[in-house]
């Protein structure tokens, strides 16, 4: 079918066979080629829910960690270290 898109070919090597058997297992029915199309979508969500959860664990340890060390840096700590920095 002619597209302006981008195409993709993919080889069927056994990883890729044992994800697309696996997909046939949670959608039966569906041709291998949509199964692929399928995995894709999933792959996707999945690494969107991981950064979200890196970004959401990030957050939480710097808040848990604010203002836990009030004795490690002085109040004129950012001065004394500028005076180090080169003009």
């Amino acid at each position: 079918m002619p597209t302006a898109r981008p195409r993709h070919q993919v080889t069927e090597t056994p990883a890729v066979a044992r994800a697309i058997d696996r997909a046939a297992m949670r959608w039966p029915g569906e041709p291998r080629s949509k199964l692929l199309l399928r995995l894709v979508d999933v792959g996707s969500e999945t690494l969107e829910q991981h950064e979200q959860f890196d970004v959401e664990g990030h957050r939480a340890a710097v808040t848990a960690s604010s203002g836990a060390y009030p004795d490690a840096f002085g109040p004129d700590y950012l001065a004394e270290l500028r005076e180090d920095w080169p003009a």
